[in-house]
């Protein structure tokens, strides 16, 4: 064969007797496809980070984990999960690595602090300011569910794929997380040391 070596779950995206051409525009649709998704992984990406260069790291760092490991892919799934929950578990395993690290100083504390001193022009400033920060007092659990129902628009079944647990969990973590947020959108921000899941 002189066309791209295929695995076999992409090769049931191609024609058996597909030509060696049939197989490579075979290879570029699913690259199409995953280039089609980076504006949806960027936003999650930004709303989890709230820093446009690390969100634009976490994307990245995706997509290179994503086509590095498209054998893995499974044909007639949902694409767009796969990508989520890569990006996901990376974004797990880099928060997990930082609070294993040792707290020092980053140069970023600079550009943080002239970030909020800035005012925002209108009154939409401050309502997105204190949903971010409200968002950003959720537990990691519930800000995900939160962001990928509410923002991204994915299913609960789409996103216990994403995440890895059952569509109940989802179900339950969404509807405390929506509650809370509501809390402290309305200022009853007492932090309870409850963390929920």
């Amino acid at each position: 064969m002189d066309g791209p070596n295929l695995s076999p779950a992409l090769r049931e995206y191609a024609n058996p007797k597909a030509t060696a051409r049939q197989e490579a525009d075979t290879l570029t649709g699913i690259r199409e496809d995953i280039v089609a998704e980076v504006p949806r992984l960027r936003r999650y990406a930004l709303s989890l980070l709230r820093d446009a260069v690390a969100a634009d790291d976490l994307v990245q760092d995706c997509l290179e984990r994503g086509l590095s490991r498209i054998h893995l892919f499974q044909p007639r799934t949902n694409l767009r999960a796969w990508l989520f929950t890569i990006m996901h578990n990376l974004h797990i395993n880099a928060v997990l690595k930082a609070r294993r690290a040792p707290p020092a100083g980053t140069s970023d504390d600079a550009a943080e602090s002239h970030r909020n001193a800035i005012p925002p022009a209108q009154g939409d400033g401050l309502l997105v300011r204190d949903l971010e920060r409200a968002l950003d007092k959720l537990s990691l659990d519930q800000k995900a569910v939160v962001l990928l129902v509410g923002v991204e628009g994915l299913s609960y079944a789409e996103t216990a794929a994403v995440l890895e647990v059952p569509v109940g969990t989802v179900m339950s973590r969404l509807a405390r997380g929506r509650s809370r947020l509501r809390e402290f959108m309305e200022g009853n921000d007492q932090d309870s040391e409850e963390s929920g899941s």
